[in-house]
């Protein structure tokens, strides 16, 4: 079991943590181990980042983290309690209410204005009736985030109109829709230019700061981990090394 990463004193209320973390996947009649026992404390307010090679198991970690998958071994535990084995629905409810998540390839839908976008997290917590009635709240709350991501000029545009940048904006200001407390972000600069992506960091690191959200950002790139307060270093789906990176 590897060692759980020490936190620093001002972020030491465990938010979300890992134990002994196992997962493997099939490939043919073959299994291949993913991870292997990974053990990860993450504080409340804290940015931490997670960085490795392809296939050493970083976005696998953080789809555990945010119930995008369930571990073969090792628990998934919010403040202290296990989260990774509650029933299907409740998970569901986490999922929406307690995590945002931002992709490298943003997930937009492409019918969709951009507003229309933004507020899809809102609809699926209400029935059609709540949504009705809640529709000028939901548009002033979408509005409201889309401001703070300097998109407001565009709130009728599609994504095939946005530009990288600003897609990855929206996504993240769909992610804050619903007010999570923990943002999980894989590789959010992975698919934008070096100027734009060092952006969208800023952009992180400014609610992180501003809004004590909780982030854990997975990254290839070294440069960008260090913008975070640590850094988790994967290999072959353990833990390798522990950093303080801020």
């Amino acid at each position: 079991m590897s060692e759980i990463l020490p936190m620093r004193t001002e972020t030491a209320q465990v938010h979300l943590g890992a134990i002994a973390l196992d997962k493997a996947y099939r490939k043919g009649q073959h299994r291949v181990p993913v991870l292997r026992g990974v053990d990860v404390s993450i504080g409340r307010g804290e940015f931490l980042s997670i960085v490795g090679q392809s296939g050493s198991g970083k976005s696998t970690l953080l789809h555990l983290l945010g119930l995008l998958d369930t571990p073969d071994m090792g628990e998934v535990r919010l403040e202290g309690q296990r989260i990774d084995d509650l029933p299907q629905t409740t998970r569901d409810e986490l999922r929406n209410r307690i995590f945002g998540f931002v992709f490298q390839f943003y997930h937009l839908l492409p019918e969709l204005t951009l507003l229309e976008n933004v507020i899809t997290p809102l609809l699926i917590r209400c029935s059609p009736l709540e949504y009705w009635r809640q529709r000028k709240n939901f548009r002033s709350q979408a509005m409201e985030v889309l401001e703070k991501m300097g998109l407001a000029h565009r709130i009728h545009h599609r994504p095939s109109e946005l530009s990288g940048g600003e897609m990855q904006r929206a996504a993240i200001a769909r992610a804050l829709i619903g007010k999570p407390e923990v943002l999980l972000a894989d590789e959010p600069t992975g698919n934008l230019d070096a100027r734009t992506g060092q952006e969208i960091i800023d952009l992180l690191s400014e609610l992180n700061e501003r809004e004590k959200l909780t982030i854990i950002m997975v990254t290839h790139d070294d440069s960008i981990a260090r913008q975070a307060e640590r850094i988790v270093r994967l290999s072959e789906g353990r833990i390798q090394a522990l950093e303080e990176a801020a």
